[in-house]
């Protein structure tokens, strides 16, 4: 099963030796332990899909065990907060509760919500971490590299400048204590792009595990958040794609109780004179990253891997790869492309699978 990619990153999971059947609007899979259920819905400008085992590994949920019909309440009850945090997150929505905070004026203290709270302060974690590598205020260049893209013309040098004024996290004030935000420059655009989608399947995810049901996996786009393993099964299988859609990935691990995200741009790229832009921008130089390079970061949730892929992908292989290496928990694999077309891999320390760099594909 391949998961849609509008976002560009790369991921899909394998369930071996499952009988599928069609149920309706939902899918449900029969195995010996039970059913796989499936649930979809399009949400954040991609398509999540929830997948639960329901069957004889059934918690106690209060008075009563979990069913179908359980799953099936609790599957409005995720997608109803997955769209609910796009009305939070969003900076296409005029009016969400991000754009409504680009909008404010600089030096004013906003009061925010919990969830923009929680969010913003993680991306800050991660933006020290990676030394502004992943930066949330990245919204002015952001859009100007959109309309770069829609009219296949790079923006020019007085553009990019001008962007670049108006951003830098160390330019956003969070104060947890009053639960308000400040902008220190005029003009600030927010943009959760490498982080929201990873924190609306966390929070999916948590509803089926409080709910009863502990096997459940949350997929958006390149962001798979997992609970634990399917019956019988140390892990969810999950293989992982190389930047080129015609070589299906080989790198295959079991995975529980922890999240991987990938971020590359297999299918969201421009190219302008010859040269191969990606939809991810460098606040360096305000343009789409040129060298070819897809990261899995694998974490103990899908909040964290969605934001440290983002942010390696941008430091490049071997300050992203020194990054990993010094952050507790985390574990990363990095492919590259050169210019000749050599497909290269390269493995954290503690990486479930681990294959020989430089492999070349004809």
């Amino acid at each position: 099963m391949k998961f849609p990619q509008k976002t560009g990153r790369l991921a899909r999971l394998f369930f071996a030796g499952l009988l599928c059947v069609s149920c309706g609007g939902e899918e449900k899979t029969v195995e010996p332990a039970g059913e796989l259920v499936t649930f979809q819905e399009p949400h954040m400008g991609t398509l999540f899909t929830i997948r639960v085992f329901v069957g004889p590994n059934r918690v106690q949920s209060g008075t009563q065990q979990g069913t179908i019909e359980d799953c099936t309440l609790l599957s409005r009850q995720a997608f109803a907060r997955i769209a609910a945090l796009n009305g939070i997150f969003s900076d296409y929505l005029v009016e969400s509760e991000l754009s409504q905070l680009s909008l404010a004026p600089a030096n004013q203290p906003v009061p925010v919500s919990d969830e923009l709270l929680d969010v913003l302060l993680k991306g800050q974690n991660v933006s020290m971490a990676s030394d502004g590598a992943f930066d949330v205020t990245i919204g002015p260049m952001v859009r100007l590299w959109r309309r770069a893209r829609k009219a296949r013309r790079l923006p020019t040098e007085i553009q990019i400048t001008g962007a670049k004024a108006r951003t830098g996290f160390s330019n956003l004030v969070i104060d947890p204590a009053a639960k308000t935000v400040t902008k220190k420059v005029e003009n600030m655009v927010l943009d959760l792009g490498g982080i929201a989608k990873g924190y609306a399947a966390d929070e999916a995810l948590r509803i089926f595990q409080e709910g009863g049901f502990p096997s459940t996996l949350v997929a958006a786009s390149g962001d798979i958040a997992l609970g634990d393993p399917p019956p019988g099964r140390d892990g969810w299988s999950v293989g992982l794609e190389t930047l080129e859609m015609a070589h299906p990935g080989e790198t295959a691990f079991e995975l529980a109780n922890a999240a991987v995200s990938t971020s590359g741009d297999t299918q969201r790229f421009l190219l302008i004179d010859g040269k191969r832009y990606s939809h991810i921008v460098d606040k360096e130089t305000g343009l789409g990253l040129t060298e070819r390079i897809a990261v899995s970061v694998i974490a103990p949730d899908a909040t964290t891997s969605d934001s440290y892929a983002t942010a390696v992908s941008i430091m490049g292989k071997e300050k992203g790869m020194q990054l990993i290496e010094a952050s507790p928990g985390l574990e990363c694999r990095i492919v590259t492309v050169d210019e000749a077309g050599k497909v290269s891999e390269y493995f954290s320390s503690g990486f479930p699978v681990k294959k020989d760099s430089s492999q070349q594909r004809e």
